[in-house]
């Protein structure tokens, strides 16, 4: 059942008795499954003197959807708490000398002074001295407006955001198969009906509880190094739980694709026209799958040869299956192979394309999907272009108004670009928007010490989140809930935010900043709309013919709440009976041809490898990191809402009882998980279901709890995704027991390396 705030007898928040202003249709600010909720917002913040001594809160309420089916999970029903926090960020913040404390500052005073450093930089050492790191909870309509500010007001071509950290690797494994790349490329409905559903590195039983409604535990094939709640459902209702070694997904997806070869498994009539008529690559791939017999694949994965049958077996007996992927299969230096893999498998059964079946990926943050497709990311123009293609920088430009030869090139992804910050040949100056990379970057302090070494630091943020306390100038924006906008869920489909009630007052929308700044570095208002539907209206013209087709999701479209699906061109063809009432674009794709120039998918031939660090002697564990149900990403803003951050604390440490004993614990004492990189504190709690040689973090925690503190930066060499699912560590007893979130604490690498008697390293591979 979801977690409430504050019952009332017919199980929704608690309604008082105080007149609240109207309510609004809109959905969740947090996961990608965008459900559907009603937010009643609290008394306008212009309340005049004598009302009530105890007015109502903002407070939400669950709508029917097909995603969530009137269903939401802990973050979810408190979501509205954080409206009204004592925390918000209501003034803009500067600090006048470096160490110095922040202080309250005027909006004219805070964006003449970001802009004037700006353009001294730009003068000094050229455009790219200047970078923007964007974020995969941005509105659509947002992630556009800081690509065009990246790139002609700024001229930077140093931009990208922290959904590089999230669905990357299978972004570009989708593009190389299919041709294009949409998370899940089937309304998440068709879930409910799939026979075998395998489910790869995911645990939405916490991370998007409501999703849970869509999937059939006894026909679940959980894989996982941990006994998640996913994998205990799939357990309790008759499913698989495959427990592979930390790294080893690839190998496992070789392993039960070499079972349905040689079992017999591929040659039905069926599976052999649909490899012989919509793929190529196949012999390739089938060749090298013939090398991973069950016993060698068990010696290497930890999973039983007879486990890797069954699974196999319900995989390929079922009239309609699904593969689904997570971060647990992408967040590797070879997440893209990994995936590769698990997308030869589903390409070998003929499930892309096939109705009731398919191939997809569980998108993470609120706005995943659409954050990667308009620009936000290094190496992208909107409408999923790549900047490097001629034709793409000249429909842009166009729109933009600009020569295309003004627009810069590729930059730095992600983790380079948090790399180069303050370096010689690195940037000098950051805007931040809606990121927490102090928590949330691999390799976290060393993070840290960049953001401490540039000329500027500027976050907009509702918070003094972790990186917001490391900064120069802090522009208090608005909230999910006082700006209108779009986002794009899981499955590709288009939805309408509302905004529910005005900001505080001295607060901004984050397109109020991007204009402000523009105007102040020279370029003409009417460039940097405030207003979201005309920014939309733009987006659609910048988009059109894209791959991110979004020509055609007109207004009045969202606003009536109809299904919009992208590719939705201006003039969209008619759906057919297999598509949802009223739907517009395309709900499913993949039906007729793969969006490759012939219309085929590709098999691409992957073969295993270890991860960029193994463990050794010094440090024998894997540690592996993820989420919690009360938390979300970096935790700066569920760690304010009182009821989430009783139910999740702190940090801790997922330990087998039997390593926990070798290291000297007991559950509940203060453990110090030490890797290459660092060393943090967290509370040990034993778990039996835990393989012996893998430990868990959540990431949620900032300070002395930091899980990616530990995490390699090691990058895939094709997505650029850092490897955050696997660190060597070892175990040891904490001297003391202070441990805890230490919320605005700065640890800097170097400092925390002295603590722990090594030196910084980054280990084998990192970038």
């Amino acid at each position: 059942m979801p977690s409430r705030s504050r019952p009332s007898p017919n199980g929704g928040p608690e309604v008082t008795t105080a007149a609240p202003r109207s309510a609004t249709a809109t959905h969740c600010p947090y996961c990608a499954l965008q459900c559907a909720m009603t937010l009643t917002p609290g008394p306008a913040p212009d309340t005049a003197p004598g009302t009530p001594s105890a007015p109502p809160r903002p407070a939400v309420a669950p709508r029917a959807f097909p995603t969530n089916r009137g269903g939401l999970c802990q973050k979810g029903w408190t979501s509205a708490q954080l409206l009204d926090s004592p925390d918000r960020l209501t003034t803009p913040l500067i600090r006048d000398a470096a160490g110095g404390p922040l202080r309250a500052a005027g909006w004219d005073e805070a964006l003449d002074l970001v802009a004037r450093r700006f353009a001294a930089l730009r003068t000094r050492r050229g455009a790219d001295a200047v970078a923007v790191f964007g974020s995969g909870g941005l509105t659509n309509e947002k992630a556009y407006a800081l690509g065009k500010f990246a790139r002609i007001a700024l001229g930077t071509s140093q931009i990208d955001y922290n959904g590089r950290f999230c669905m990357s690797s299978a972004a570009a494994a989708g593009n190389r198969a299919f041709g294009l790349d949409r998370g899940l490329p089937f309304p998440v409905t068709d879930l409910d009906d799939s026979g075998a559903l395998l489910l790869v590195g995911a645990n939405p039983a916490e991370t998007m509880p409501p999703l849970m409604g869509h999937l059939d535990p006894a026909r679940l094939i959980v894989v996982d190094p941990r006994r998640t709640a996913t994998a205990q459902a799939a357990l309790d209702g008759g499913g698989i739980h495959l427990q592979p070694a930390p790294g080893t997904d690839l190998a496992l997806a070789l392993g039960l694709l070499h079972i349905a070869l040689v079992e017999g498994h591929l040659d039905t009539p069926r599976r052999l026209a649909y490899r012989r008529e919509r793929t190529t690559g196949w012999e390739a791939v089938r060749r090298s799958a013939a090398r991973w017999w069950p016993e060698r694949t068990e010696r290497l994965t930890g999973v039983a040869a007879a486990d890797l049958r069954c699974a196999a077996a319900a995989l390929a007996r079922a009239p309609r299956a699904h593969i689904l992927t997570g971060r647990g299969a992408e967040q590797h230096s070879k997440g893209v192979d990994t995936v590769s893999a698990w997308i030869d498998l589903a390409l070998a059964l003929g499930l892309p394309g096939t109705p009731g079946s398919g191939y997809g990926c569980l998108t993470g943050q609120g706005n995943g999907q659409g954050g990667r497709e308009h620009g936000q990311k290094a190496d992208q123009l909107p409408g999923y272009r790549h900047i490097e293609d001629p034709a793409a920088r000249a429909h842009v430009a166009g729109v933009w108004g600009v020569p295309a030869a003004s627009l810069p090139g590729a930059g730095r992804s992600a983790w380079e670009l948090l790399d180069a910050l303050g370096t010689p040949d690195g940037p000098g100056a950051l805007l931040v928007m809606g990121s927490n990379p102090v928590v949330s970057a691999p390799r976290a302090r060393r993070v840290a010490d960049r953001l401490g070494a540039l000329d500027l630091l500027v976050v907009a943020d509702f918070f003094r989140s972790e990186t917001a306390e490391l900064a120069d100038v802090v522009l208090p924006v608005a909230m999910w809930a006082e700006e209108s906008g779009t986002m794009t869920n899981l499955e590709g489909r288009v939805l309408r935010r509302r905004a529910a009630q005005p900001p505080p007052p001295g607060v901004r929308t984050d397109l109020e900043v991007l204009h402000g700044l523009a105007v102040r570095l020279g370029r003409a208002g009417h460039e940097f709309p405030t207003d979201p539907a005309t920014v939309l209206d733009e987006l659609r013209r910048a988009s059109a013919g894209g791959t991110a087709d979004y020509a055609g999701a007109a207004p009045e479209l969202l606003d009536a709440e109809r299904p919009v699906y992208w590719p939705v061109p201006a003039a969209p063809p008619a759906t057919g009976a297999t598509e949802p009432a009223g739907a517009v674009g395309t709900p499913r794709l993949f039906l007729d041809r793969f969006a490759h120039p012939d219309g085929r998918a590709r098999f691409l031939p992957v073969e295993h490898r270890d991860a960029a660090e193994l463990p050794d002697a010094a440090h024998p564990l894997y540690a592996t990191t993820g989420r919690q149900l009360q938390h979300y990403q970096s935790g700066a803003q569920t760690r304010r809402v009182p009821e989430l951050a009783a139910a999740g604390p702190g940090p801790y440490v997922e330990v087998h009882p039997d390593t926990a004993r070798r290291a000297g614990l007991t559950d509940g004492d203060t453990a110090r998980i030490v890797s290459r990189r660092g060393a943090v504190l967290a509370r040990t709690r034993c778990v039996p279901t835990l393989r012996p040689d893998t430990v868990f973090l959540p990431f949620h925690f900032p300070g002395d709890g930091a899980a990616n503190a530990l995490t390699n930066p090691a990058l895939d060499p094709v997505s650029r995704m850092p490897e955050f699912k696997l660190s060597a560590v070892r175990l040891e007893p904490a001297d003391g027991d202070g441990v805890g979130p230490r919320p605005g604490r700065a640890c800097g690498e170097a400092a925390a390396a002295a603590a722990d008697g090594e030196s910084a390293r980054t280990g084998k591979g990192a970038a």
